[in-house]
C-alpha cells in the first residue's frame, strides 16, 4: 500500500484522485486548506483516507503535512493539484489576484517538490505528478495568471524529472482540458453574467476549438495521473500528457 498526498483534494478532481488511488488500494493524504471537505473524503473512505489541512503557499504548513506522510511510511506519489481561477484583462487584473494564483498554482507546487524530495531521494523513488493545463502550453485572453502559473508548472516539472531522475523519482505533468468542475462553472456562470448564453460561454472556454466537443471527465484526469505514478510509466519522465479531447 502506497502512500499518496493530493493537494486541492476536496475540488472536483482532487475528490476523483482520491477515489482513483482508493480504489487501487493505496493510502491518500487528502490535503487542502478547508478541513470540513477533505474529512467527509476521510469518512467516507475510512481507512484509507487520512484529511491533514494545508496551505500549500505556507512552508511550514507544506513541512508538516509531508512529516504526516513520512511518519506512516514512504512519500511515494505527489499529486500537486491545487488550484484556482481569476479572469480579468491585463490592465484590470488586480495585483494581488496575480500573486494569489502564482502562490497557490506555481510556488506552492515548488514547496510541496522542495520539501518531497529529500524523502523521494532517500528511499530511492519517487512519483511526482503536477496539474498544469492546456493553458500550460497555450493562451487564453483574460487569464494572465492562471496562464503564467501553468506555463511555471510545465518547467518546474522538467527540472524536477532531470534532478529526479538518478533517485528513481519521476515528474510528469497532466494537463487537462474542459473538466467540469465547480471551478469551470463558475467561469461559465460569471460568463453568463456578462450577457453570454452557455453555449458562448463554453465557446469562450473551449478555445481553441475542441475536436470531440465534449468536458472531459474528472475520472479522465485521475485515470491520467494514476498512470503516471504507476509502475507501468516507470521510464516515463519530464513529459506533458494532454488529456484535453484534442485540444
Amino acid at each position: 500500500m502506497r502512500n499518496i498526498i493530493i493537494t486541492g483534494a476536496a475540488g472536483g478532481l482532487g475528490q476523483a484522485m482520491v477515489k482513483k488511488f482508493v480504489d487501487q488500494g493505496d493510502f491518500v493524504f487528502a490535503a487542502d486548506l478547508h478541513l470540513d471537505r477533505v474529512l467527509e473524503l476521510q469518512n467516507q473512505y475510512s481507512n484509507q483516507v487520512k484529511a491533514i489541512v494545508l496551505d500549500v503557499t505556507n512552508e511550514d504548513s507544506v513541512r508538516e503535512a509531508l512529516q504526516q506522510v513520512a511518519s506512516r511510511g514512504n512519500v511515494d506519489v505527489l499529486v500537486n493539484n491545487a488550484g484556482l481561477q481569476y479572469r480579468e484583462k491585463i490592465e484590470n487584473f488586480p495585483t494581488e489576484q496575480w500573486d494569489l494564483l502564482i502562490n497557490v498554482m506555481l510556488t506552492g507546487s515548488f514547496l510541496m517538490t522542495k520539501h518531497a524530495i529529500p524523502y523521494m531521494k532517500e528511499q530511492q523513488y519517487g512519483r511526482i505528478v503536477n496539474i498544469s493545463s492546456v493553458h500550460g502550453e497555450m493562451a487564453t485572453p483574460e487569464k494572465v495568471a492562471y496562464v503564467a502559473a501553468k506555463h511555471g508548472v510545465i518547467g518546474l516539472t522538467r527540472v524536477t524529472a532531470l534532478e529526479g531522475a538518478e533517485f528513481g523519482i519521476t515528474a510528469n505533468a497532466v494537463l487537462p482540458g474542459p473538466v467540469k468542475t465547480p471551478l469551470l462553472v463558475k467561469q461559465i456562470q460569471d460568463l453568463e453574467g456578462k450577457g453570454m448564453t452557455e453555449a458562448e460561454a463554453l465557446a469562450e472556454i473551449m478555445y481553441p476549438k475542441q475536436a470531440m466537443k465534449r468536458f472531459i471527465s474528472t475520472e479522465e484526469i485521475a485515470d491520467g495521473v494514476y498512470f503516471l505514478s504507476s509502475n507501468e510509466a516507470s521510464g516515463i519522465t519530464g513529459e506533458n500528457l494532454n488529456i484535453s479531447g484534442g485540444m
